[in-house]
């Protein structure tokens, strides 16, 4: 007897669920039909053909359509700031410039298209955040900022990099740094930014501090001022310390940083290093700046004790050539005196061996005019004494009085 005409069919099992006994019986949708569904994605299939999908030439028209897609996939637009970088399985293969260009369609060829001549910045020390209309927040990044000097002090040194993909060299057929920048380095902004840092380091580590903050002021920049022609030259006045010009700067920066890069063969070109701020540590800013403040008094003391100084030296060598040259007008006048009178004693001793008395008569008379010739004298005969010649009286005075009284009158004459 079939299973299916006993008590509405089921088999022998009916009540029981199989031969394996009951099994649980949980209420909810019944599991979709696989072959259902392959039936009517055949159907939706056969419809989309041309002619209803009836024999192999829909399957070629299909396949055609597919074929001119795929191929038109591979044209590809490069915008004027960016170039394309063509991959073949993943490998690069050649540069398009911007335009509209073609590469076989994927999965053979690929392409990327980074920008070229976008300005990338990349901040150091610090971090800049735009915040309202015309501010800008900006917070420290101690991690960063602070650097060891070469005389084991702590400077804060803030700084921002500006960089680009290097463009390509039409003199030399040198292609651009594109492939490069994509290929050699797995995280470019990150490698610039170390490379930055261990630049700033290394510079900073090969300077000592005072090198470092005297940077740009007057004392770096500052002239001796001339001293006079005929002036001995005056030190200045000089610290412990000679204070060369600082190293710490951004071409010496950027010029580290580009070697570096270039030995990576990163295709980067490293356009400016502005240094935003070099200072020393907060917590002893105050200190340092009492210390460039006595710099600048030193300076300054310095430049007006060499002013003093080429002000006072030539007055001074002048008073001693004006001294000098006196001393030698007196010895040439005194030894040509001395010369004269000896020249004379000769002339009169020769002249005294020829006529002793003569000459004695002439020294005699002489040496009483050069003694009396200056000497205010009365001479008193004495044989006119009785004469009524009073031998006391000042007639020197009277002479004198006798010589003023008329040149009295004739000045009050003249007037």
């Amino acid at each position: 007897m079939p299973w299916s005409n006993q008590s509405g069919g089921g088999g022998p099992w009916r009540n029981q669920g199989g031969p394996w006994g009951q099994g649980p019986q949980q209420p909810g949708p019944t599991p979709p039909d696989l072959e259902d569904m392959l039936r009517r994605v055949q159907e939706r299939f056969r419809t989309m053909l041309p002619g209803g999908g009836g024999g192999g030439r829909g399957v070629l028209a299909l396949v055609f359509l597919g074929l001119i897609g795929w191929g038109l996939s591979g044209f590809y637009k490069v915008e004027a700031d960016e170039e394309g970088i063509v991959l073949r399985f993943g490998k690069y293969v050649s540069t398009t410039q911007p335009g509209l260009n073609y590469h076989i369609p994927y999965p053979i060829e690929t392409v990327l298209t980074p920008k070229v001549t976008t300005q990338n910045s990349i901040e150091v020390g610090m971090r800049t955040t735009p915040g309202g209309t015309r501010t800008v927040s900006s917070r420290e990044v101690p991690q960063e900022s602070l650097m060891l000097t070469g005389d084991e002090n702590i400077v804060d040194v803030n700084f921002s990099v500006v960089w680009v993909i290097k463009p390509a060299d039409g003199a030399s057929g040198r292609p651009s740094g594109a492939a490069d920048y994509l290929f050699n380095l797995e995280n470019p902004e990150s490698t610039i930014k170390a490379v930055a840092e261990s630049a700033m380091r290394e510079v900073v580590g090969r300077s000592r501090l005072q090198q470092i903050l005297t940077e740009g002021t007057p004392e770096t920049e500052s002239v001796a001022q001339p001293l006079a022609p005929d002036a001995p030259p005056v030190e200045p006045v000089r610290p412990k310390e000679e204070v060369q010009p600082a190293a710490v700067t951004a071409a010496a920066v950027r010029e580290l940083m580009q070697k570096t890069l270039d030995s990576y063969n990163a295709g980067v070109d490293i356009t400016q290093v502005q240094l935003q701020k070099i200072a020393p540590p907060g917590e002893v800013l105050s200190a340092f700046r009492e210390v460039q403040v006595a710099q600048a008094d030193r300076i300054r003391l310095t430049n007006e004790a060499q002013a003093y100084a080429n002000r006072i030296v030539p007055e001074a060598r002048g008073k001693a050539a004006q001294a000098t040259q006196a001393a030698e007008g007196y010895k040439a006048s005194t030894v040509a005196a001395a010369q004269g009178q000896a020249a004379r004693f000769r002339q009169v001793a020769s002249a005294y061996d020829q006529a002793p008395d003569v000459t004695r008569e002439r020294l005699f008379l002489e040496t009483m005019e050069r003694i009396y010739g200056a000497v205010d004298k009365v001479i008193i005969d004495p044989k006119a004494s009785g004469q009524g010649i009073v031998p006391f009286l000042p007639l020197d005075q009277l002479q004198k009085s006798g010589r003023t009284a008329p040149a009295a009158e004739a000045t009050g004459a003249a007037q």
